[in-house]
């Protein structure tokens, strides 16, 4: 992706998700959530998107910028960039591709 995306960390991970293989996308409380075989992986917000990664992921994805532990559980990472640079957008496609390859493996 060459920059980021009108419609912010959101929009970055609807287009990243459409790409994805067996996605389910449905409509949360708080906004969109996609799942695969039943299993919730990622859900975005206007500006926030938060992950189900492994639980080493977290720890190491919770000791960078814009990130806080998700209220959804301890698999989960909330991200919350002030700005969606490249290093932002880097971070949250490797989050969400991760975080899909998880759900399939546990299908």
């Amino acid at each position: 992706m060459k920059g980021p995306p009108a419609g912010g960390i959101k929009a970055l991970i609807e287009a990243t998700a459409a790409d994805l293989d067996a996605v389910d996308r449905r409509e949360g409380s708080n906004g969109p959530e996609w799942s695969i075989g039943g299993i919730v992986f990622a859900a975005a917000s206007r500006d926030r998107a938060e992950f189900r990664l492994a639980r080493p992921v977290v720890a190491a994805a919770l000791r960078t910028p814009d990130t806080a532990p998700s209220d959804r559980g301890p698999d989960w990472v909330a991200f919350a960039p002030d700005e969606l640079d490249g290093h932002a957008i880097d971070r949250a496609v490797a989050w969400l591709t991760s975080a899909w390859r998880r759900a399939d493996g546990e299908t």
